[in-house]
């Protein structure tokens, strides 16, 4: 690959490291009810918004315990599908409804207002051809800002747990998902959807747009066809939420692959950048809420760790190229004249190094926007996505969630060292026991079991077996990635499995959901039980949990765990396509 290539890739990870400290910062004000510029111009808003939903005046005094907090937002989300649901099963009623989109059926309609609201975003729909703008921007760019912040309050709850002591509260929810929104989400929201229209990505509320073909042709009926379908819609304000959100899914059926979501480099370069940027942040506000900012920069350190030589491997895999080519000699090697490398499902304006890096970095934050096609990617590199998703979202991960996912890895760390040595277990002062480690290892195991269950499943159905397109270890591969993404909350998808269908839409709906909600309880139920504990100060035997030795450990316990969970299934498809391709 080219020194241009490792160039942008070395650029962005400097500006989203150099964005960690500020945002992070600024992210624990608000979290800590601390005043913050934003509210002289949104304060109102924000009171106008407790008051309409019936919340108190002092919401932000009337603290909830994790059971209330888990009731609160358990409440909210399933509110949230039943309204997705209603608004796409109605789409044909509703107004914004320029092109006549018919109404969604049943299972699709399902799978998509959970898919919405547990920040998944997978779609086994076209969105230009399914959609109204009503359903775009009222039922699913809306979920695409609440189910973020959701994951983000879920968050800043299991902290409070951490930082304080001798408390049965954890803060209050509805404070937490507004704060969220209206102080984080939304003002970056605006930056970005602006930088994005400067870049040519289209935002409007007119219809599809009809342009003449400078040549007529027939379409497979035989009938004339004289002019081009062109769909439009508000399409940068939701490219904003949706990767700044971690939310993924897209406006278009190519998703950022497509020139009106993605039109340029720059808005690639800063696609990318969006997807990063809290999740990375986020980092150092735990540091700054548990009063140790060392803390948040070796959850960080951990996550590039991990995160780096996974890019590395998907772009010089893509760059290297395919065995089958090579065996013909065919010329790969990148030059003046071509990108060189395996270009299959790839946009020739981002090239391998911007589709390897999209690809890592929308898997490692549990965003399911892809810019290429990763069906069309080299076995090892295709192993990358999915191997990161199988992680558990916790390389940066999605909003809120990958950090409280990385939190239990923290936990199950600090236990393992404690046996090591045999002591209590401490993490940021307060002593793991056995409550702790049991949620921490369900919020690790149901995500592998759901994962496993649901792909023998559908290996082991018909019904499973007619979505992939590809035979063999790679059709295998593209079931294992939809239920991995599906559990995951990540939404991408190899792209080469029918999933609009019952069977389909049904199970990959309740792996989504099961990877979303099977995991906040057990998260807010091990807050709600560090919070009642006392600070114990750190001792001789006290294992620091801001060194190298710590990362190295948590590190250690993440790949780990992946291994010893899906190598297995991982050498029935990638591994063994890659010894076949080499054979």
């Amino acid at each position: 690959m080219s020194w241009q290539g490792w160039f942008q890739i070395a650029a962005l990870l400097v500006v989203v490291v150099a964005a960690v400290k500020p945002l992070g910062a600024y992210m624990a004000r608000v979290y800590e009810g601390e005043p913050v510029l934003l509210e002289r111009a949104l304060g109102w808003l924000e009171r106008l918004i407790y008051r309409a939903c019936g919340v108190p005046r002092d919401a932000e005094k009337r603290e909830m315990t994790w059971t209330a907090y888990a009731v609160a937002m358990l409440l909210f989300n399933v509110t949230g599908i039943v309204v997705v649901y209603g608004v796409l099963r109605l789409q044909a009623l509703l107004p914004l409804n320029p092109d006549g989109m018919a109404a969604v059926g049943p299972d699709l309609s399902w799978n998509t207002a959970v898919s919405f609201v547990t920040n998944t975003n997978w779609q086994s729909y076209g969105g230009e051809t399914t959609m109204s703008y009503f359903a775009q921007t009222v039922a699913l760019a809306v979920q695409n800002f609440v189910c973020a912040a959701s994951g983000m309050a879920v968050m800043v709850a299991l902290v409070r747990g951490i930082a304080r002591r001798t408390t049965s509260t954890l803060g209050n929810f509805w404070v937490d998902l507004v704060r969220s929104t209206l102080y984080v989400l939304l003002p970056l929201s605006i930056v970005v959807a602006v930088l994005f229209v400067s870049q040519g990505v289209v935002q409007t509320f007119s219809g599809a747009h009809h342009v003449a073909l400078l040549q007529a042709t027939k379409d497979a009926t035989g009938a004339t066809v004289t002019d081009q379908v062109l769909a439009v819609g508000p399409v940068a304000s939701q490219e904003a939420i949706k990767q700044l959100g971690t939310n993924g899914g897209g406006f278009f059926n190519a998703n950022a692959a497509h020139p009106f979501e993605n039109p340029t480099p720059l808005s690639n370069f800063l696609s990318i950048f969006a997807l990063l940027v809290i999740p990375a942040a986020l980092t150092y506000t735990f540091g700054k809420m548990v009063k140790d900012t060392r803390q948040g920069w070796a959850v960080l350190a951990a996550m590039f760790v991990v995160f780096l030589p996974l890019l590395y491997l998907a772009v010089t895999q893509e760059q290297g190229g395919t065995p089958a080519l090579a065996s013909l000699h065919v010329d790969q090697a990148a030059s003046a004249l071509q990108a060189g490398g395996n270009m299959e499902g790839k946009e020739v304006r981002f090239g391998i190094s911007a589709s390897g890096a999209y690809a890592t970095a929308t898997t490692a934050v549990s965003c399911g926007a892809v810019n290429s096609m990763h069906d069309s990617f080299t076995p090892l590199g295709g192993f990358v996505p999915l191997f990161l998703i199988q992680l558990g979202e916790v390389i940066f991960g999605g909003v809120g969630a990958g950090m409280y996912g990385m939190l239990m890895f923290a936990i199950v760390s600090v236990f393992v060292a404690g046996l090591m040595v045999g002591r209590t277990p401490e993490y940021v002062g307060k002593k793991i026991e056995a409550k702790e480690m049991k949620m921490a290892s369900l919020t690790i195991l149901v995500p592998c079991a759901s994962i496993l269950i649901f792909t023998a499943i559908a290996v082991a159905t018909e019904a499973g077996r007619k979505g992939p397109q590809n035979p063999g270890p790679h059709g295998f591969s593209e079931i294992l990635y939809a239920f991995s993404s599906a559990t995951g909350n990540n939404g991408s998808a190899f792209g080469g499995i029918s999933a609009n269908t019952p069977f389909y839409n049904t199970t990959l709906g309740l792996a989504m959901y099961f990877g979303r909600f099977f995991i906040k309880i057990p998260v807010l139920a091990l807050a709600g039980a560090l919070a009642q504990k006392k600070i114990v100060p750190a001792g001789a035997g006290t294992l620091p949990t801001h060194t190298p030795l710590f990362v190295a450990m948590l590190v250690g316990v993440i790949l780990i765990v992946g291994a010893l969970t899906f190598i297995p299934a991982l050498a029935l498809g990638p591994f063994v396509e890659q010894l076949l391709a080499k054979a």
